[in-house]
């Protein structure tokens, strides 16, 4: 495998071949102080348009959030499902390719669709990448975007006057993310009464049991779906049609499409996936009263608390923490949007790429205050600080940077 480079204004494309055959691309959107971070999926279609789009959508979530990173994203293409020899072969091939940008630190990759902690950790190590003693061990970011999902769909209820407690959802994509959503949702008193894989979809309008759902997810996969009893099969996109309160696309891009958004029938979407609704969908669901909460904000998730679980923070207080913290924010931006008439995404993005700069600015100026806190980081994935001092200096950082 080979790696072929090229760059279009701030945009750097690397796209990896074997002989005429493409097996996947990396995308760096944007860089801070020369670093990117965005995960790496596998999936038998992945493109380059599809990458472009998902780095693009890390860099507004490292915006929103305030937080010193560039947006980066890679994709595979492959069978997520394929025997273990196969996928490491896929994953040594692409890791030696894309090494440069692996080995200076321009690209770190993350979890994603199709891949776990251990796909990542070979694919470091192929490129040669040793990693740190705290590196690389954060292993559900897909719970915390699932904690930052059901938030938006918490502050969209409020906003549109709906009790969370008696309303419907469906699921599309019940994976690392879905799977934990409906769990909250079950817990808030929401009726889930669809959910999908890749295997198809189920249907019950009296509600599916989730745990069990959960449990067989955990022992046969994708093929869940297949093997619960109790529940109507329906096709995948007549999930999206269903006339349910809430619906949470938490698998692949442009799941709404113009020939299918006036079918949708939910009061709310709130995205766990990338891209899940195309922009001429999300115009015109607006136009029918339909909140979308923008998918950059609703799943963002993943990255404040992968990185603030590597800070040593507790899980219980980084789910208090973005509950709060971004569902203020969350609020704040259906507010505005409700003022001024507008789709949420047009007040998101703005704000969002504004903040993103702003962060970049501050970065690109040397501070004594910015090399005492690399310093401090580096001595940490080196496990050389007590986690419970990095925890406790960690969270007003935090503080200070979403707010």
């Amino acid at each position: 495998m080979d790696g072929a480079w090229r760059s279009d204004e701030a945009t750097l494309v690397c796209t990896v071949n074997a002989g005429t055959t493409v097996l996947g691309h990396v995308v760096i959107d944007a860089a801070v102080d020369g670093r990117a971070c965005g995960g790496v999926r596998i999936a038998p279609d992945v493109d380059e348009a599809e990458v472009r789009s998902l780095a693009r959508a890390m860099t507004l979530k490292f915006g929103l959030l305030g937080l010193p990173q560039g947006g980066a994203k890679a994709g595979i293409r492959g069978d997520p499902e394929a025997p273990p020899e196969e996928r490491r072969r896929l994953l040594t091939g692409f890791g030696q390719a894309i090494g440069p940008l692996l080995q200076r630190g321009v690209y770190a990759p993350a979890t994603d669709i199709g891949t776990d902690l251990a796909d990542v950790r070979h694919l470091l190590e192929a490129a040669g990448v040793r990693l740190k003693r705290r590196e690389q061990r954060v292993e559900r970011t897909g719970y915390y975007t699932a904690v930052t999902v059901f938030a938006a769909a918490k502050q969209a209820a409020r906003h549109v006057g709906l009790e969370l407690a008696g309303a419907t959802a469906a699921v599309e994509g019940f994976g690392k993310v879905g799977g934990d959503l409906a769990t909250l949702l079950v817990d808030a008193g929401v009726r889930v009464v669809a959910v999908s894989t890749s295997r198809g979809a189920i249907y019950n309008p009296r509600g599916l049991d989730v745990g069990r759902l959960s449990r067989l997810s955990a022992e046969a996969g994708s093929r869940a779906v297949e093997q619960y009893p109790d529940a109507e099969r329906i096709d995948l996109r007549a999930l999206l049609e269903l006339p349910v309160d809430l619906l949470c696309p938490c698998a692949r891009p442009d799941s709404v499409h113009a020939g299918n958004a006036a079918r949708v029938a939910a009061r709310i979407v709130a995205p766990g996936a990338n891209d899940p609704v195309t922009l001429e969908a999300e115009r015109g669901l607006f136009q029918r009263g339909i909140v979308v909460v923008p998918d950059f904000v609703a799943n963002c998730g993943g990255v404040l608390g992968g990185t603030m679980a590597f800070a040593a923070i507790d899980r219980a207080t980084i789910a208090a923490f973005m509950e709060r913290r971004l569902g203020e924010r969350i609020a704040w931006i259906l507010e505005e949007a409700a003022r001024r008439e507008v789709p949420p995404r047009e007040v998101a993005a703005p704000y969002a790429q504004r903040r993103f700069e702003e962060v970049r600015e501050r970065a690109a100026r040397s501070t004594l205050r910015g090399r005492v806190l690399e310093a401090g980081l580096a001595a940490h994935r080196r496990g050389w600080v007590p986690e419970r001092v990095v925890a406790n200096l960690s969270l007003p950082y935090f503080e200070r940077a979403v707010s």
